[in-house]
């Protein structure tokens, strides 16, 4: 939807329906996944932006972990979530100093095993903390510009 005469009149009265800014993001927008972890208190402890470089059917197939101004943002903006434990993957469109936060899903994205690669080591901070009762100290000495190159392999078992 471009314009405000796309929209039909069961879409603006469907409550279940949310609407937010389009944004056209191409060749304009870099886009980013952060893999932010969160103490039980709500604390943010370790924050990882992973740059998407190529995409390939909505999963990364390249990214690099980047410490730059949207990492710098979101340690100053976000540093406190009410209700937010463990692994939160959040997606941002970032143009200068323009950011858009466009998703936020409570889990361990798919593109995870870069920001573990790089020293986020958000299952062992989960153990410590839930199964031993450690306090997890802020962690930022994570891997910068560190490349993950994803692809996909064929496996052929013979079976008798």
């Amino acid at each position: 939807i471009h314009t405000a005469e796309d929209l039909s009149y069961d879409m603006l009265k469907d409550p279940k329906i949310i609407f937010c800014q389009y944004i056209d993001i191409t060749n304009e927008f870099t886009e980013f996944t952060v893999d932010l972890y969160y103490d039980r208190s709500g604390r943010l402890k370790c924050a990882v932006p992973r740059e998407r470089l190529e995409v390939r059917t909505g999963e990364v197939s390249k990214g690099a972990t980047r410490r730059n101004g949207l990492y710098t943002l979101l340690i100053d903006k976000m540093s406190h979530l009410e209700g937010a434990r463990g692994c939160i993957t959040a997606q941002f469109f970032c143009k200068g100093s323009t950011v858009y936060g466009i998703e936020i899903n409570p889990r361990f994205g798919g593109g995870f095993p870069l920001t573990y690669a790089a020293g986020g080591n958000y299952p062992g901070w989960l153990i410590r903390e839930y199964l031993y009762g450690e306090k997890i100290p802020f962690f930022d000495e994570w891997e910068n510009n560190l490349i993950m190159l994803r692809y996909d392999a064929k496996v052929l078992v013979h079976e008798k």
